[in-house]
């Protein structure tokens, strides 16, 4: 299984090297205040969806911490959109999952994407996205998304039976964090770096946040 999860990895650092001919994969991690994109992309190597401009909050050798906030996100038939609140957003290089915490007027929303780990080249933050998703209401209900997506697309790229493994072994690993608060879903954790995100704003002179 191990063996198995190394072959994927390199596949998912292929696929994200993708018409990057100065591909840095795994290379120096951004500071603290700097803003790096990310890109999502599919099974295929298809871009999915970029985001232009993302905060870093906190990067060690595993794991980015990252704001948006009124950034401009560009799907994959070339819609754009931004942001309408700032949200906290967390990668990890063993999870199959990220996590995107929106910070809303009537308490924090979470929508947890089941995606390979994420790389790091001098282009962006890149993942592939596996179309699951779970939405965490803030009464604390919990609802899987993209089921019948997540079947289309195993069927049209032949996901193999380890990765639907992985996948589902994460899912299972994403609901144990929140119910038993680990990660981004232990409290206090959304005030932590919501704060530290407004003292680097601050320092920095912008002023839209309210």
């Amino acid at each position: 299984m191990v063996f198995t999860v190394y072959l994927l990895l390199d596949f998912v650092f292929a696929v994200c090297r993708k018409g990057d001919s100065d591909s840095m994969i795994n290379g120096q991690a951004p500071h603290e205040g700097e803003y790096v994109a990310i890109k999502s992309f599919k099974h295929d190597g298809s871009l999915h969806r970029t985001w232009r401009d993302t905060m870093i909050l906190k990067a060690s050798d595993n794991a980015l911490i990252g704001v948006n906030d009124h950034t401009l996100v560009t799907e994959d038939d070339g819609r754009r959109w931004v942001t309408r609140e700032p949200a906290i957003v967390y990668f990890h290089k063993h999870y199959w999952f990220n996590i995107v915490a929106m910070i809303r007027n009537n308490g924090v929303s979470y929508y947890c994407n089941l995606a390979s780990p994420y790389t790091l080249d001098r282009e962006a933050i890149k993942y592939i996205d596996y179309d699951l998703d779970v939405k965490v209401f803030p009464n604390g209900e919990k609802k899987l998304l993209d089921v019948d997506e997540y079947g289309e697309h195993s069927n049209k790229w032949h996901y193999s039976d380890e990765l639907d493994l992985i996948l589902k072994e994460n899912v299972k690993v994403l609901v144990d964090w929140i119910n038993n608060g680990k990660g981004p879903f232990s409290k206090g954790y959304i005030d932590l770096w919501y704060r530290r995100y407004r003292e680097l704003i601050k320092q920095k002179g912008h002023n839209y946040i309210v």
